[in-house]
């Protein structure tokens, strides 16, 4: 039986530029798993590609039928919007492994539709001071920088990554980066290891 491995992290931890490289790598032959949304497509995004985008009634329609692994919604000013993985054939286990990047709600939600024999959480951690000017950084290089959003971001990620919620999913190892061409070959490390004991 194939694996999930579930990359994780707060904010400006670097876990997208690892998620792109693990899943990018043709050593470790992971096949990546497209998310839905309810949310509007923006421009530059394909359907099928970043998300598959659907609406209420098709997020409906899915839970209904019990396909529904895990879920999160926002209320925004744009009215709800929904982000999930829907059960809809992309992953088979018989046939090979496979790598999402997602919060740690998400995990929770994907080792309970799966169990712990399928799931392996990958969570990327950074020293909050150094995570704060990586953020501070990057928003700086933004056309318009959005202080306030990534401030918030920061706050809700002390509660969302609570070392509570992190024991409640098990994790018992995490994955420092400070450096990530040494964290990544640590992560990948890992995964081979794990890829070959099955």
């Amino acid at each position: 039986m194939g694996r999930l491995f579930c990359v994780m992290g707060k904010s400006a931890s670097g876990k997208d530029s690892l998620f792109k490289r693990l899943a990018a790598d043709p050593r470790l032959g992971l096949r990546t798993v497209v998310p839905y949304t309810t949310r509007p497509i923006r421009q530059g995004e394909t359907d099928g590609v970043e998300y598959h985008f659907t609406d209420e009634d098709g997020f409906l329609a899915l839970k209904a039928a019990g396909k529904i692994i895990e879920d999160r919604a926002y209320h925004t000013v744009h009215g709800l919007w929904r982000y999930f993985t829907a059960d809809d054939g992309q992953m088979d286990f018989s046939r090979g492994n496979y790598i999402v990047i997602g919060t740690l709600e998400a995990y929770r939600q994907m080792l309970d539709f799966f169990g712990p024999q399928v799931m392996f959480p990958v969570y990327v951690e950074v020293e909050d001071g150094e995570r704060l000017a990586r953020a501070l950084a990057r928003e700086r290089s933004q056309t318009a920088p959005k202080y306030a959003e990534m401030c918030r971001r920061f706050l809700a990620d002390q509660e969302d990554f609570s070392e509570d919620k992190i024991r409640d999913c098990y994790i018992t190892k995490r994955y420092a980066n400070i450096e990530l061409e040494q964290c990544f070959r640590e992560i990948k490390n890992d995964i081979l290891k794990e890829i070959e004991k099955r």
